[in-house]
């Protein structure tokens, strides 16, 4: 049975059970955590709110600007992020934060089709909007809205300090399904090929890689991405949406399936779904900090290694956060 037969069929325990998950989804995706300082200057870095239109598609695209000074003397690397469904641009600040401390711009896109409008009005419309949000049409809409947001980047006052050769797609759960898109993966629906690689991208970061739902063997998806890709998750990592359910057993096939010539995995003994949020709800103060903490240095050493930073240091994160994974695998 496909999604969209089985929220028909099970409409009213979907709505439950959306309406009991609300709250905590909502929390969990755009109420920081860590006190945010607002947009303005930050020592080292500036963060700005743009709010951008693609007008060839009528689609609002907002977005959120982390900005190092180190883009004043020399170009920086880029990465594009894209959120889970119901959240927003500042939903995973305290990435954007940590990698414009180290050098890194980034840029997070908010997808107004699948972000947090979804959870607001009507309750007894709330499975139809969620449907709505997981659709082939919003999935291909949050690629193109990630394609958008880079090319008003790399044409505006910033393109000219942005490494064109270090520009990284990134995201969590629905976001990392917009970053695999944008990656090169291949999805066939009515007998047609969705296509929406962009050849920008150098590397990819999928955080909680949701499954490609209707699809049971994702090689043929997944096979033809050749850039270096980082994926993170933890033992806990469990979506628990009707209808869009899956565990860490999903984090892992994407893995396995998916091409390149490197391709890193580390899976966390702790924290949940939403631990990767800014906000913390299902989790410990002290599991949110560790998984963050870690996913924010393990990030960067990605990235680094890519682009031709020192060979160990991957190997080196590997070693000092041996107590927290259950499972590493570099290839």
């Amino acid at each position: 049975m496909n999604v969209a037969a089985f929220l028909r069929r099970h409409r009213v325990a979907v709505l439950l059970s959306l309406l009991l998950l609300a709250p905590m989804l909502v929390a969990s995706s755009h109420v920081p955590a860590r006190s945010e300082a607002g947009v303005g200057m930050h020592a080292g870095y500036r963060v700005q709110d743009l709010d951008w239109v693609d007008t060839t598609r009528g689609r609002a695209v907002p977005v959120k600007l982390f900005w190092p000074d180190a883009a004043r003397t020399g170009k920086v690397p880029l990465v594009v992020f894209s959120h889970g469904i119901g959240s927003a641009r500042d939903g995973y600040t305290y990435l954007g934060h940590y990698w414009a401390k180290h050098g890194i711009a980034s840029i997070h896109v908010q997808h107004v089709g699948s972000d947090r409008a979804l959870w607001q009005g009507n309750p007894f419309g709330l499975v139809s909007r969620f449907q709505q949000a997981a659709s082939d049409i919003e999935a291909v809409a949050r690629v193109r809205d990630q394609r958008f947001a880079l090319d008003q980047v790399l044409a505006g006052e910033w393109g000219a300090n942005v490494d064109r050769a270090r520009i990284v797609a990134a995201g969590h759960s629905y976001g990392a399904n917009t970053t695999l898109m944008a990656a090169g993966a291949r999805v066939v629906r009515d007998g047609k090929t969705i296509d929406l690689h962009d050849p920008r991208f150098s590397a990819a970061i999928v955080i909680s890689a949701p499954p490609f739902y209707g699809d049971d063997d994702f090689r043929p998806i997944l096979a033809g991405i050749s850039i270096p890709t980082l994926h993170v998750t933890t033992d806990d990592d469990i979506i628990r949406i009707p209808g869009f359910g899956s565990g860490v057993e999903d984090r892992l096939k994407v893995f396995d399936a998916i091409g390149g010539a490197h391709k890193v995995l580390a899976v966390y003994r702790h924290g949940t779904h939403n631990v990767f949020t800014d906000h913390r709800y299902f989790d410990s103060r002290e599991v949110s900090e560790q998984v963050k903490q870690a996913t924010e240095s393990l990030s960067l050493a990605f990235i680094d290694t890519t682009f031709g930073g020192p060979a160990g240091e991957l190997a080196q994160w590997q070693s000092g956060h041996r107590a927290l994974l259950t499972r590493y695998d570099a290839r």
